[in-house]
This record gives C-alpha cells, sequence and structure tokens, in this order.
C-alpha cells in the first residue's frame, strides 16, 4: 500500500472496496491532510466486511446512555498508508439484551439439577 497522501487516493480506496462487492458506508469522513478517514456502518455484516477487507487489529466497544437510550457503538482500527482508518457501527441495544448478560440463564441450572 502506497501512502494515502490525497483524497482522491483515500476516496479511491473505498470505491475499490465497494466495487469488489463491500456495501458503500452510510457516511464518510476524511480529515484534512488525509491522515484519519472514518467509516461509519449499518448494521454488524457491514462492519464485520469491511474490517476483514481492510485487516483491523484494533476493535473496541463502547456502551452508552444517549437520552435514554443505550448504544453500542463498535469501532475497528488499522493505520495504511499513513493514514488511521477506522470502521464504526453503532448499535441501539434493548434493556433487556443488558438484563440478559445480569442474570444467570435459568436453563443451565435445569440441565445441572437432572
Amino acid at each position: 500500500m502506497t501512502e494515502l497522501a490525497t483524497r482522491a487516493q483515500a476516496f479511491g480506496l473505498i470505491a475499490d472496496a465497494v466495487a469488489s462487492g463491500l456495501s458503500a458506508p452510510w457516511r464518510l469522513y476524511l480529515a484534512r491532510g488525509c491522515r484519519y478517514l472514518s467509516l461509519n456502518v449499518g448494521d454488524r455484516g457491514e462492519w464485520n466486511a469491511w474490517r476483514s477487507h481492510l485487516g483491523c487489529p484494533e476493535l473496541s466497544v463502547r456502551v452508552y446512555d444517549a437520552g435514554g437510550e443505550i448504544r453500542r457503538a463498535s469501532t475497528a482500527e488499522v493505520v495504511l498508508g499513513g493514514c488511521r482508518i477506522s470502521v464504526e457501527l453503532v448499535e441501539e441495544v434493548r434493556t433487556d439484551d443488558v438484563d440478559r448478560l445480569l442474570t444467570d440463564d435459568p436453563t443451565s441450572f435445569d440441565s445441572e439439577e437432572q
């Protein structure tokens, strides 16, 4: 990979990936100077496809309250050609999803007792 020195090269990287079959990101942010490129995708499948395509080794997940709604932001990052590229997915998390994490699975106890 050569240096992503121009906006055209950075956008070309995304266009080539879309042409090869990846879904187009729903939002794209390219910082001045081509040192940071951020892609926002619509679902977990797209996020996994983009992070696999780019070979993102850095993954992080952040859960936060957004005005009464719980959201999970999953971010994958890689540095290619001197440009830091992040792929982000923001999902709403239902409270029963959180409740499941806080309680034991009752079916696991039933199988142990028998």
